[in-house]
């Protein structure tokens, strides 16, 4: 798909330099120097040869056919190189100019009339703004980092060109190997989806890393990821998280979501292993890279040292993982052969003493139980320790054998020698063992997506007709939130179970109404402006009588016209009291990148203060629902504690369903809650006691990609 980029067989330089230290002059530089076998052409109009190479004044001037063109000339001259490359029939371009959206409102437009042309012209290109392209296995250098990286099977890109500069060179000493480098810069036509599509082909590279500020499109990074991710890890740094939330958002929903949630959502949905930092991204690369995925979450623990090995052990209990119980016959073949002080359970102490052949007896034998899936090697420098020999076991046993193996070999000075060994021969060390068990976990949890059954979805069945006409009305008088009777009659078109309730607009009729539905009742403000009754004492739970419900209706009356006397007040709104049953929300925002986030937790007057909550992208399948259950903190009370039964899981999960169609099916949503939710015992359902919906009102934009 985007071949001329990483394997053209010619290249062109347009505004190579003869000046060392200009990025013009480093990009032919590294073309030349680092073997790349195809044919280079330098245009530069005042040099007849740079680097050795005859220069040409323009690409008219070359009679060849050109596969890929690297400009480097200032910003305002790009246009009309693009032009030229059109004229050259040249499909693959690099633009690593600065000068574009990145510098302001004259560069965005410049950037938009670049898009334009390269559109026109059935283009694509990488940048503007960008450090380059690298692909080992063509010994293709078509970028102004310094140096060439050793091969592997690893991909990299990033939207920074200065953290690539740094990983290259941290990389060289940690004999980590690229199969492709790849700077995006401003991603006005090749972005993400792009390379990671490209990645997903390409038979060199095993693992896929990225470091990420945003993505283009959403759907599509999400539709990708999910496709590539069960074939390769997928591997991303997102920062920019303490940026979300810009918007006033009036709902709880609205509140708690942000770009950070929805990228979390995101990358839980399309398998996207995320790594906070840049040492994460690498510490799971390596293990990616090196070693075979754990076939289940067994953990072996072999260490020279107490101490460590209980911080090992510690980081597996706070994990996924599961420390692995060793068989009889392995226990009884360590007792038989190790010191008496060694503990032969794990983690297994082979003590302070141990030399090479000790390491090596307990990893061959702990390797052989069929109740390990992976083994953690640990080692401290003491005064005997045999540092490279036990290195260099460690190696040859792990490029023999299908189980996973990490090492974590403590120090400084002294394992220098030890970890150069571990790094040529592939073979993933950490400095300190959390790091070594968080990458083994990151591996399991990878074989757990693999395992994913596909996407089970379920139709609901629902009167779109009356909702979509409840929607024109609005959109008629220019609100965007829908009265409380309104959100009701919506959620209700879907399938929500809701409470009775009637509208009252003067004591007596609130009276008849309560009579009518039974007391007690709830009594509450219905306004259209008037988001959050409770805060203004607008809502009056367990009303026993007539003369109480006489009393509240003018106190409620009051207290609303004092806080927001400009408020449209409708009345009051009778309610049927729901009794029993866990608390629970349900809600809805909308994220300009992912379209509409999802959020299930706790919910009632605490969802805000306790924030237990998690959120998945619409739309939402079966399987997602459940998971969004059972990652909340308090899922526990949901299950049931000291004798309760369990809430009916499954009427949330239909809940939940319902409100993913709804939205889906009318992308104008933007911010909705269902709050609270309140479910029964299983088997019982669920009832939701009050919704707000706020919708897109002006016409002609786009939201989730439809028009309205």
């Amino acid at each position: 798909m985007l071949e001329h980029f990483f394997s053209p067989k010619t290249v062109v330089v347009v505004g190579a330099s003869r000046e060392k230290g200009k990025v013009g002059h480093d990009i032919l530089k590294n073309l030349v120097q680092y073997g790349y076998k195809g044919r280079i052409y330098p245009v530069n109009p005042k040099a007849e040869e740079i680097v050795g190479l005859k220069t040409y004044s323009g690409l008219n001037e070359i009679h060849d056919k050109l596969d890929l063109a690297i400009i480097v000339v200032p910003a305002h001259c790009v246009g009309e190189i693009i032009d030229e490359c059109a004229e050259k029939k040249i499909d693959s371009i690099i633009v690593i100019s600065a000068g574009f959206k990145e510098s302001g409102v004259e560069g965005a437009i410049r950037e938009q009339y670049l898009y334009q042309k390269i559109t026109r012209h059935s283009m694509r290109l990488l940048g503007p703004n960008c450090l380059g392209l690298i692909d080992t296995q063509s010994c293709l250098n078509a970028s102004f980092a310094a140096d060439m990286p050793e091969k592997g099977n690893i991909a990299f890109f990033s939207q920074s060109g200065a953290l690539c500069t740094a990983i290259l060179d941290w990389a060289a000493d940690e004999c980590v190997g690229f199969s492709k480098f790849i700077s995006m810069g401003n991603k006005t036509d090749i972005n993400e989806v792009d390379l990671i599509n490209a990645m997903h082909e390409d038979e060199n590279t095993k693992v896929i890393l990225g470091y990420l500020e945003g993505v283009k499109n959403g759907k599509d990074f999400i539709a990708v990821a999910r496709k590539v991710s069960k074939k390769k890890p997928l591997i991303l740094v997102k920062s920019g998280g303490t940026a979300a939330g810009s918007k006033a958002a009036s709902s709880h929903t609205g509140t708690l979501a942000g770009s950070e949630r929805a990228f979390d959502a995101a990358f839980k949905q399309s398998g996207v292993i995320r790594a906070h930092t840049i040492e994460q991204l690498f510490d799971f690369a390596r293990i990616f890279s090196y070693q075979q995925l754990p076939k289940g979450a067994r953990v072996a623990l072999v260490t020279n040292a107490g101490g460590p090995g209980i911080i090992a052990a510690d980081a597996i209990e706070r994990s996924v993982l599961k420390m692995a119980e060793l068989s009889k016959d392995t226990i009884e073949t360590l007792r038989r052969s190790l010191p008496s002080m060694a503990n032969v359970y794990n983690p297994i102490d082979v003590l302070g003493d141990a030399k090479s052949d000790r390491y090596r007896f307990v990893i061959e034998n702990v390797i052989k139980d069929p109740n390990v899936d992976a083994i953690l090697a640990i080692l401290t420098p003491q005064a005997m320790t045999e540092i490279e020999k036990t290195a260099e076991v460690i190696c040859e046993i792990a490029n023999r054998t299908d189980k996973t193996i990490a090492t974590s070999f403590m120090g400084g000075k002294r394992t220098e020698s030890a970890l150069k060994i571990m790094c040529q021969k592939k073979v993933p060390n950490y400095p300190f063992p959390e790091r070594a068990i968080s990458a083994i976990e990151a591996m399991y949890k990878y074989t757990l997506w693999q395992k994913k059954p596909a996407p089970e979805t379920k139709k609901i069945v629902a009167d779109e007709e009356s909702v979509r006409t409840v929607f024109n009305q609005i959109k008629k008088t220019g609100a965007a939130y829908l009265s409380e009777e309104s959100a009701r009659h919506v959620i209700s078109a879907y399938g929500f179970a809701i409470p009775k309730s009637i509208i009252a607009t003067s004591e007596a009729d609130a009276a008849k109404a309560a009579e009518d539905m039974g007391y007690p009742v709830v009594m509450k403000i219905s306004s259209p402006d008037i988001l959050h009754k409770s805060d203004i004492g607008g809502v009056v739970v367990g009303v026993k009588n007539e003369q109480e419900v006489k009393g509240h209706f003018s106190d409620i009356m009051r207290k609303a016209r004092h806080h927001m006397p400009e408020a449209e007040i409708k009345g009051i709104m009778i309610q049927q009291l729901v009794a029993g049953g866990k608390e629970t929300v349900l809600g809805v925002s909308y994220d300009p990148q992912f379209g509409h986030l999802i959020m299930f937790g706790l919910g009632g007057i605490y969802v805000e203060v306790l924030r237990d909550v998690t959120f998945r992208i619409a739309p939402v399948d079966i399987n997602e629902a459940r998971e969004m259950i059972r990652e909340i903190r308090s899922f526990p009370l949901l299950k049931g504690v000291r004798g309760e039964k369990s809430v009916d899981m499954d009427a949330i999960v239909e809940n939940i369903l319902r409100l993913s169609q709804l939205v889906t099916d009318f992308p104008e949503i933007i911010e909705m809650d269902i709050n609270p939710l309140v479910v029964f015992p299983e088997g019982k359902g669920a009832i939701a006691i009050d919704a707000r919906i706020a919708i897109h009102v002006q016409q002609n934009k786009r939201i989730g990609g439809n028009a309205f």
